[in-house]
């Protein structure tokens, strides 16, 4: 098995089950579908190199569309075999359609093998990326800026009203609309929850400090009014240097958009 080299590292972290299990896969995949297996990758926890006792493989095969037909996710106690089509690799499936939630699965994934001569790891990568058109899609067309607003103005005001539940759940229902908010307008994917404590330690966003943003989640998570506040600061500061790289004023137009109101997020 010809494995690329930059995947050394993850495999080298794998128990010598695990590694028979890749080389299992590989074999059994090139034994059926000759040609039209075109590479393997490695996702999940094993992949991150953050995998416990509990942690199985999961492994991405890339097929020729024709390959893949038929072919469905197989689930054992060790492995999971999950097929990608090749048409499915390139076409970037843009955010609220079902296949959005399956892109951040290949970011910062480690390709244990390809057979197209270079092609998988910029298509890999591709999918955990967002440009200008699609962040403009997500931050405006969605709402995910103006409704993290809202729902952060109402948590601010449910502290300054003595509501302590409404302001925690106000506050908790924030987060999503937050972390897509941020991730978006750093050029990427949000990614999947147990991830992203990992992501922000070893792969921090360009304007934030992955310990400082993590503590701001947890503070949220508590309906803090102060990590509330200290996190829209940012947000404003990270609208203004998207709005500057995209050319527009959009970002800076949405929170000023919300006039007096907000006052509230002015520091206690």
């Amino acid at each position: 098995m010809g494995v690329v080299p930059s995947a050394h590292d993850a495999l080298a972290e794998l128990t010598q089950r695990q590694r028979d299990l890749v080389t299992d896969v590989y074999e059994r995949n090139q034994r059926a579908h000759g040609d039209g297996f075109l590479a393997l990758l490695l996702t999940g926890s094993c992949g991150r190199l953050v995998a416990t006792e509990h942690s199985d493989l999961d492994l991405l095969v890339v097929l020729a569309d024709d390959a893949a037909a038929g072919r469905r996710t197989t689930r054992t106690d060790e492995v999971d075999e999950i097929p990608v089509p090749w048409s499915e690799l390139t076409t970037v499936e843009p955010y609220g359609t079902e296949g959005w939630f399956g892109r951040w699965a290949f970011a910062w994934t480690p390709v244990l093998i390809d057979l197209t001569r270079g092609q998988v790891p910029d298509l890999a990568a591709a999918q955990a990326r967002v440009d200008l058109a699609e962040a403009e899609a997500i931050v405006f067309d969605h709402d995910r800026l103006d409704g993290w607003v809202n729902y952060a103005y109402r948590s601010l005001k449910s502290a300054r009203d003595g509501r302590d539940l409404e302001r925690r759940l106000d506050a908790v229902e924030s987060l999503p609309w937050f972390l897509d908010v941020v991730f978006t307008l750093s050029g990427r994917v949000r990614p999947y929850n147990k991830y992203l404590a990992w992501e922000l330690t070893h792969h921090p966003l360009p304007e934030w400090d992955g310990i400082d943003l993590l503590g701001l989640v947890r503070g949220t998570l508590d309906g803090d009014p102060d990590a509330v506040r200290r996190s829209f600061a940012h947000v404003r500061r990270l609208c203004a240097s998207y709005d500057e790289l995209a050319g527009h004023t959009r970002a800076t137009d949405t929170i000023s958009g919300w006039g007096p109101e907000l006052a509230i997020f002015a520091p206690g």
